[in-house]
């Protein structure tokens, strides 16, 4: 009898996504240097065993991370900027995200993977793919309404400076309506 009640206290196998989410947690809290097996394993509550059964090593946790985070980031933009609607009402969709409803722990993420990125080439590519995505599907909005493809995607590449700087930008500083003006010179027809 106690075999099978101490066998009902262990939890379920942890998978491996959920040791990415942890990494995830710990990158957006403390950086890629708060991703270490040890830490997460107690932040689980759960033996280093489990990472090991997933994992071969740190590097493979933050390679998947990487590739979950890149993922993501890809399917999302393409989400975000399908759908219906004419295009100039999809990038005001997409500014409101960026700026007004930001998500600041996918964008303290995005931040760790970029300085990340400066000195690891596996991160660097995951950046590169994100980048490719959002500007080939901002650009392509810019076509839909008029530009000229050099000058569309020069308005992706403007479009989204402005939201990541915007996003770093103190918010008393700038004013609703001046980032609201910055939205519509950015959407102004050619």
């Amino acid at each position: 009898m106690a075999r099978k009640h101490k066998a009902a206290q262990r939890s379920p196998r942890l998978d491996s996504a959920i040791w990415i989410e942890a990494a995830l947690e710990a990158l957006a809290n403390g950086g890629v240097e708060a991703v270490r097996v040890e830490p997460l394993a107690k932040a689980l509550a759960i033996t280093k065993g489990s990472f090991y059964w997933h994992f071969v090593d740190r590097r493979a946790l933050i390679d998947a991370m990487l590739a979950s985070w890149s993922q993501g980031r890809i399917a999302a933009i393409r989400q975000q900027s399908g759908g219906a609607g004419a295009p100039d009402m999809r990038l005001r969709h997409l500014a409101e995200l960026y700026t007004r409803h930001a998500n600041m722990r996918g964008l303290a993420i995005e931040l760790s993977i970029r300085a990340l990125a400066r000195s690891d080439a596996r991160a660097a590519e995951a950046v590169r793919a994100v980048d490719s995505e959002r500007l080939k599907q901002v650009g392509q909005l810019f076509g839909a309404l008029g530009w000229t493809a050099a000058d569309a995607q020069a308005r992706a590449v403007l479009f989204y400076s402005y939201l990541f700087g915007e996003s770093l930008l103190d918010a008393k500083a700038v004013t609703v309506r001046a980032r609201e003006t910055a939205i519509r010179a950015l959407l102004a027809p050619p």
